[in-house]
Order: structure tokens, then C-alpha cells, then sequence
């Protein structure tokens, strides 16, 4: 099963714990995570289901490449991090 983690701001927002999911691309594993925890859907995806503009999903260290359907294959090993970008000064 692919594990899913996301950054701390993240996790802290919504209470999004590292986990595991069934899932064999990245909107499978998404859609496993957001089902347990629905208010990380908004953080990660925009109003038309893309990834959102500051937000990084990578697969075992590489970002993925379809940010808009998320189709990207994942394997049952693999570790998927997502990432929200920070900003201020």
C-alpha cells in the first residue's frame, strides 16, 4: 500500500496523520486520504480538481507531472509527500 505524508503545516491544519491507502495513481491515493480527512481537500486541490498553484505532490522523491488529473502511477511501495509552499516575511 502506498503511504501518504504531508508536510507538518499541513498535517497540523487538518489533522492529517502519515498513512497508508489503496490506491495505483496519485488521485486514487488522494481521494483515499481525503475520504478520512475531507478538509485536506481544499488545501491540496483548486475549485476544478487540479493540484493547487503552491501546493508539490512528489512520488518517491519526484514531483509529479500531472498536476491537473493527477494520473501519475504510484507502486504499492511507493511514498507520496505533499508539500504546500509558505509565504510572508
Amino acid at each position: 500500500m502506498p503511504t501518504v505524508e504531508f508536510t507538518v503545516n499541513l498535517a497540523h491544519q487538518t489533522q492529517a496523520p502519515k498513512c497508508r491507502v489503496n490506491g495505483k495513481n496519485v488521485r486514487e491515493c488522494l481521494q483515499a486520504v481525503f475520504d478520512q480527512h475531507p478538509a485536506l481537500r481544499g488545501y491540496v486541490l483548486d475549485d476544478q480538481h487540479a493540484v493547487r498553484q503552491h501546493v508539490v505532490v512528489f512520488i518517491d522523491g519526484t514531483a509529479i507531472r500531472d498536476r491537473r488529473t493527477q494520473s501519475d502511477a504510484v507502486k504499492q511501495d511507493s511514498e507520496l509527500f505533499v508539500m504546500q509552499a509558505l509565504s510572508g516575511g
